[in-house]
């Protein structure tokens, strides 16, 4: 069952760039309990980036400037696979 939490998390996952929803969207339904038991605060951080600042960052996260998110980005790109 999804917690309040975790529907939130998909709301924000919904976004205006396909591959972001594809990405974000496998990401929530493989960590859904770990997200629901309260981990990856950071993920709720890194969705009030915009798309295009995203989307370069799931690229390439080793950019200096996704350094805070580089765990989740490689968990985000991995859960992709």
């Amino acid at each position: 069952m999804d917690s309040a939490r975790t529907r939130r998390l998909k709301w924000h996952c919904r976004r205006g760039m396909k591959e972001l929803d594809v990405l974000l969207g496998r990401f929530i339904e493989h960590q859904q309990a770990t997200l629901a038991g309260g981990r990856w605060p950071e993920l709720e951080n890194l969705l009030e980036t915009e798309d295009d600042q995203l989307w370069e960052w799931l690229q390439n996260p080793t950019v200096p400037a996704a350094r805070p998110y580089r765990e989740l980005l490689e968990r985000i790109r991995g859960d992709s696979d």
